[in-house]
């Protein structure tokens, strides 16, 4: 049997045509779809602060009304965010996930929040790459006998402290407890105590450099630190010094930024 079938007011089009037509509604939808303190969408967060935006698609969001996000925080698309073991549980009056202001989440990273007693807390300006895993519930399996995934959970409280930075695909415990401006190298497993100022890698990790009063960084930095870009210069005036051959903002080079300026983090040493 033949249906009668509209044809799509794309159809037809020829295929450079279609292929813009596809990405300017895409665009659009990526504005309509973010989610701010002006528009939240379908969902109830308990706070988000000014100058706050979730990207659109957003990953998986429940329990937001027990999710405070503060403000100008930057959370990438497909970022999970979860207060609860699942949707539709009472959790109480108290915030179970808090986010500092100035946080930054990296495309399709997860913040999983388990109770108000154990909770996640993310302080000021904690920046984490793309495919970061925070969870403050993780699998028991102390029942050899019973498969993992149907044992009752460990919880215990994170916190994450401000100024920290987590590199792409690193992994943080129930019970860790990051210090302030602590960095974490790419795919690191975090759980228990990380001091101040410490760089920490590997899986379980561990301390790898720490910063001294009256050391400085022990063992030494490898690398200089970076100049920062004096207050006024135009992204023309860098190409410009940096010569001929450098590539402009289209190259997409490891220092761009989605704009096209030179990225704030290009050349941090991360450990």
């Amino acid at each position: 049997m033949r249906r009668n079938v509209s044809p799509s007011p794309l159809s037809g089009l020829p295929a450079r045509l279609l292929s813009r037509a596809v990405h300017a509604l895409w665009r659009r939808a990526q504005r309509a779809g973010a989610v701010t303190a002006a528009r939240p969408g379908p969902y109830a967060f308990r706070h988000i602060g000014t100058g706050t935006r979730l990207a659109f698609p957003q990953g998986t969001l429940f329990g937001t009304r027990w999710i405070e996000l503060g403000d100008h925080c930057v959370i990438g698309a497909e970022v999970t965010l979860t207060a609860g073991m699942m949707p539709d549980l009472d959790l109480g009056p108290e915030a179970v996930l808090r986010l500092g202001d100035g946080v930054v989440l990296g495309r399709g990273s997860h913040v999983v929040a388990d109770t108000a007693r154990a909770g996640v807390t993310i302080g000021n300006d904690v920046f984490c790459g793309p495919y970061v895993y925070i969870t403050s519930t993780n699998h028991s399996y102390d029942d050899p006998h019973r498969p993992v995934g149907r044992q009752w959970p460990r919880s215990a409280p994170v916190e994450i402290g401000a100024g920290s930075w987590l590199g792409t695909g690193a992994v943080v415990l129930p019970g860790a407890r990051l210090g302030r401006n602590t960095v974490v190298a790419a795919g690191a497993v975090v759980r228990g105590e990380v001091p101040d100022h410490a760089v920490v890698a590997g899986a379980p990790a561990r301390v790898v450099r720490r910063w001294d009063p009256e050391d400085g960084w022990c063992p030494p930095l490898r690398t200089p630190p970076p100049v920062p870009v004096p207050e006024g210069v135009t992204s023309e005036q860098l190409l410009a010094l940096a010569g001929p051959d450098a590539p402009g903002p289209a190259a997409g080079g490891p220092a761009a930024a989605a704009d096209g300026r030179p990225s704030p983090v290009a050349g941090r040493e991360t450990g």
